[in-house]
């Protein structure tokens, strides 16, 4: 293992300030950063399709429902079910943590759906396609998030940009791979290539093909990602060997965006 003279030292702290029992974090202000974001993305969206801007205040409280309690129960069942069988009363506590992306990403499709159902009237791939480009900006920020609270860190690497999170116990003093960052970067990718396909391109009026490329960019990065990352248990520690937990939940996602951007469909008459 290489000398920890060579390494990042990663000390930067999770709050930005504290004003008596309030306290301002890196974490909720990226993630709301990312919320917002999206939804001025999703407004330009909206005024040049002339759909109804009213939907739009609708959408982000869906939208954000969604997340946080798709994400939430998604780390519970996927991640840490084993424990948090035995003490019911934590899983509505997400402020101690535990976030998970696959559920975070099936709650805002279910969200999405009822959203579709009782107020659009329209496909839920209507809004879904144009969501899914600035999520991919949001999942940069939330990853960035994770950088500030030194959490899912990756393994133990001697490359000349590893990382030592001097906050993280369970790593401290050892050089690690900072996959926050890794992924926050292929996010951004993913953010780039989806915005580009949406603004110049005519793939967007063949229904579902956004939200398709999405899954492949997202979770194909992520499939990849995940080798360089610590395990979190799950799916992995029931079997030996196998892939990890993240790895065996992205192989779906994959799979449903290859189905949803080359199944023969007819373009959105606009």
């Amino acid at each position: 293992m290489q000398d920890l003279l060579l390494v990042i030292d990663w000390n930067a702290s999770p709050e930005i300030v504290s004003i008596g029992p309030i306290t301002l974090r890196w974490y909720g202000l990226l993630f709301a950063s990312g919320f917002l974001l999206g939804l001025m993305i999703v407004t330009s969206m909206f005024k040049a399709e002339k759909a109804p801007e009213e939907w739009l205040d609708k959408i982000f409280i869906y939208m954000i429902v969604g997340a946080v309690l798709g994400a939430r129960l998604g780390h519970v069942f996927f991640y840490e079910w084993g424990y948090y069988s035995k003490h019911l009363i934590e899983i509505p506590q997400v402020w101690r943590g535990g976030l998970a992306s696959h559920g975070g990403a099936i709650g805002i499709i279910i969200a999405l759906y009822i959203f579709s159902r009782n107020i659009s009237k329209k496909s839920v791939l209507w809004i879904l396609d144009k969501v899914v480009v600035p999520t991919a900006l949001a999942g940069c920020l939330i990853r960035l998030g994770n950088l500030m609270n030194s959490e899912i860190v990756g393994k133990p690497s001697d490359v000349t940009w590893a990382f030592n999170f001097l906050r993280n116990p369970s790593v401290a003093g050892t050089p690690v791979h900072p996959v926050q960052l890794y992924e926050s970067v292929s996010y951004i990718i993913s953010f780039f290539i989806l915005y580009y396909v949406y603004w110049f391109t005519n793939k967007k009026d063949k229904l579902g093909y956004m939200l398709g490329l999405f899954f492949v960019l997202i979770f194909g990065f992520r499939l990849y990602m995940e080798q360089f990352k610590r395990s979190q248990g799950g799916f992995e520690d029931a079997v030996a060997g196998a892939l990890s937990t993240g790895q065996l939940l992205s192989i779906p996602f994959i799979l449903i965006g290859l189905f949803l951007m080359f199944r023969p469909t007819p373009a959105i008459k606009r």
